[in-house]
C-alpha cells in the first residue's frame, strides 16, 4: 500500500511536482508487473515518512506515463532518480537497500 507522503506523478504534473519544486525530489520510475519494484515500494513508502518535509518521495508508473521515462533514458526499473532545483543529482537503477538509498538522498541535503 502505497503511503500517503508518496506523490504520484504523471508526464502532465511531472514538471510542476518535480523540476519546479523547492525541495529535493527521490522519482521511483516503476511498474505494477515489476517484481524489484514491488520489493522496494515499502522502503520507498518508509522513507516518504522519515524524510517528509526534506525530501519529496514520488511514483511514475513507467506504463502508464512513457513520455518522462524516455526523456530521461530509463531503460531498467526500478530507477531511481534524485532531482534538486530541476537537475539530476544522482540515480540508481535496480532494487537497493535501504541503506543505500538513504545515502542517496542525503547526496541532496
Amino acid at each position: 500500500m502505497a503511503s500517503d507522503k508518496v506523490v504520484q506523478l504523471s508526464d502532465d504534473s511531472f514538471e510542476n511536482e518535480v523540476l519546479k519544486s523547492s525541495t529535493p525530489v527521490l522519482v521511483d520510475f516503476w511498474a505494477t508487473w515489476c517484481a524489484p519494484c514491488k520489493a522496494i515500494g515499502p522502503v520507498i513508502d518508509g522513507l516518504a515518512g522519515e524524510y517528509d518535509g526534506k525530501v519529496k518521495i514520488a511514483k511514475l508508473n513507467v506504463d502508464e506515463n512513457p513520455a518522462t521515462p524516455g526523456q530521461y533514458g530509463v531503460r531498467g526499473i526500478p530507477t531511481l532518480i534524485l532531482f534538486k532545483d530541476g537537475k539530476i543529482v544522482d540515480q540508481l537503477v535496480g532494487a537497493a537497500p535501504k541503506s543505500q538509498l538513504e545515502n542517496l538522498i542525503k547526496k541532496a541535503l
